[in-house]
C-alpha cells in the first residue's frame, strides 16, 4: 500500500509539489531571460523576496548562504557600467573610468537580472526534498527510473562530499601537507586534496552502483513507497510565477525599459 508523501508537516513551500515549483521558478526565469532591463529584474526580485517568510529562514542565514552570488551580481554589475555603450548623460569621467546614465542602468539590470535568476534556484533547494523531487519526476514526468534514482544518489552525496574535503584538509593539514604559506604550495595543496576527493568519489560511486543494482534498481518496472500528488497550493504556486512574471514584463514595456535580448 502507498503512503503519502511527508511534505504535509512541513512549511507552506516545502508542502508544495516540486514540480509546481520548478514550473514557478521556469516562468520566472524566462521572464528575466526574455528582457535586459531593471524594471522587470526589480519586480521579479521583489516578488520573490516576498516570499522569504514562507520559508522561515532569518534574512542573515538567507544571506550567508547567497553571498558569493551577491558578489557575483555585483561583480557582473560593475564590469556591465564600465564596459557598456556610453550613451546618455555622463555621470563620471575619471580617465578609464567613465559611467553614463545608460551603461550604469545597464549594470543594475544586470546585477538585479542575476540574483532574480538564482533566488528561485535557492528556494528550491531549500524548500525541496530530493526524495520528492525523485517522486514526482518519476511518477508526474515519467522519467527513466535510473536518471531519477541517479540524480537523487547525487543530491544525497553532495553534503558528503562537502565534509569529506574538510576531513582531507584538516588529515593533510595534521601530515603537514600544505603548511607553507606561499601560492605555489597552496596551490599543489588544493590540486592533491582535489585528486584525494575525486578519488574518494568514485571509489564511492562504484560502491554505491554495485549496492544499487544487487537491489534491483532499474531492473524493471517500481512500486512507490511515497505518491506524489497535486493540491490546490501548487495550482497557487504555478499561479503566482506565471502572474508575477507576467506582471514585470508588462511593467517593462509600459514603462519603456523592456530590451528583448536577441536585439
Amino acid at each position: 500500500m502507498r503512503n503519502p508523501s511527508r511534505r504535509q508537516a512541513g512549511t507552506l513551500l516545502e508542502r508544495a509539489n516540486p514540480l509546481s515549483k520548478l514550473a514557478a521558478a521556469a516562468a520566472l526565469t524566462l521572464a528575466v531571460l526574455v528582457s535586459v532591463d531593471w524594471v522587470s529584474s526589480s519586480l521579479v526580485l521583489a516578488g520573490e523576496l516576498l516570499l522569504l517568510p514562507l520559508l522561515r529562514i532569518p534574512p542573515l542565514t538567507l544571506l550567508k548562504r547567497i553571498w558569493p552570488l551577491i558578489g557575483a551580481a555585483l561583480i557582473g554589475a560593475w564590469g556591465t557600467a564600465l564596459l557598456a555603450e556610453k550613451t546618455g548623460e555622463v555621470l563620471l569621467d575619471a580617465g578609464p573610468l567613465l559611467f553614463t546614465s545608460d551603461s550604469v542602468a545597464a549594470g543594475i539590470a544586470i546585477g538585479l537580472r542575476g540574483l532574480a535568476i538564482a533566488l528561485p534556484g535557492i528556494y528550491l533547494l531549500v524548500s525541496t526534498d530530493p526524495t520528492d523531487l525523485a517522486d514526482a519526476l518519476a511518477q508526474k514526468l515519467r522519467l527513466p527510473h535510473r536518471f531519477v534514482l541517479g540524480a537523487l544518489a547525487a543530491m544525497r552525496l553532495v553534503g558528503l562530499l562537502v565534509e569529506e574535503w574538510q576531513s582531507l584538509g584538516m588529515a593533510r593539514h595534521a601530515r603537514g601537507i600544505g603548511a607553507d604559506a606561499g601560492p605555489l604550495a597552496r596551490a599543489r595543496s588544493f590540486l592533491g586534496q582535489s585528486v584525494a576527493l575525486l578519488v574518494q568519489a568514485v571509489r564511492r560511486a562504484t560502491r554505491l552502483a554495485a549496492a544499487m543494482e544487487a537491489r534491483g534498481f532499474g531492473s524493471g518496472d517500481r512500486t512507490w513507497a511515497r505518491t506524489s500528488v497535486f493540491t490546490s497550493l501548487d495550482f497557487w504556486v504555478t499561479l503566482y510565477g506565471v502572474v508575477l512574471a507576467g506582471a514585470a514584463l508588462t511593467a517593462a514595456v509600459l514603462a519603456g525599459t523592456f530590451n528583448f535580448i536577441l536585439t
